[in-house]
């Protein structure tokens, strides 16, 4: 549902906070694939002029998240199926990669930063809380596994990967977290083969997921290619 206060009321750059409200809602819903955005609905919506609206088209374009047409808005991206497997085959790599350095590098102070997060996730119903929270969970094992390089590239992909996670939640959710249960266990025992394993074996049940609903979604704009963006 669209805010009725004006987001140039708190002290940020213009451009950045259209630009991360804009995010923010596609990724958690209120504007779903397909839904045309014309910077005249989006200034209005969020009390700003047209300028910074057009920057924020602009950036999420860049990112993935639009298709922009030229004098009539936007379009919010459909994730295809070849996107959802190329997102997935990153994701499988770089995870299973965080996930080993993790149990080898964490620690009993590094496990309980997963244990809080998962604490959290069992008394949170709410699909945007749970997206955040499972973002964060795997952004904690990235920074535990000790590896500035692998925390930037998966930092890149978080975005997407929320938005995946958001669209899929409500059929996928309860299994995911219990996926989460099993990769922490591995982590916190120090074994790096079980936590890949894990990791891998959650990446691939979400890519199954993320691939059927992508599959039976109605033909739409896709997500432009990365090598010509």
């Amino acid at each position: 549902m669209e805010g009725t206060a004006s987001i140039g009321a708190t002290h940020r750059p213009l451009r950045e906070k259209v630009v991360d409200e804009l995010r923010r809602r596609i990724i958690d819903g209120a504007y779903e694939p397909g839904d045309r955005l014309t910077e005249e609905r989006l200034a209005d919506a969020f009390g700003v002029s047209r300028n910074p609206v057009r920057e924020a088209i602009r950036v999420l374009t860049a990112e993935g998240f639009l298709l922009a047409q030229p004098r009539r808005g936007a379009v919010v991206a459909t994730m295809s199926v070849q996107d959802v497997e190329d997102l997935f085959d990153v994701r499988l790599s770089l995870e299973a990669l965080a996930a080993a350095l993790a149990a080898a590098r964490a620690g009993p102070s590094g496990a309980a930063v997963l244990d809080k997060l998962l604490a959290k996730a069992r008394t949170t119903r709410r699909t945007a809380e749970l997206a955040a929270l499972n973002t964060q969970f795997h952004a904690a094992i990235c920074t535990l596994s000790g590896n500035a390089l692998l925390v930037g590239l998966m930092e890149s992909l978080h975005g997407r990967v929320r938005w995946v996670y958001r669209q899929s939640a409500e059929t996928r959710a309860a299994s995911s977290w219990a996926e989460h249960e099993e990769l922490a266990a591995a982590i916190r025992t120090g074994d790096a083969d079980a936590a890949a394993r894990a990791a891998r074996a959650h990446v691939l049940a979400a890519q199954a997921s993320a691939l059927a609903l992508a599959a039976a979604r109605h033909p739409g704009p896709t997500l432009p290619d990365r090598h010509t963006a």
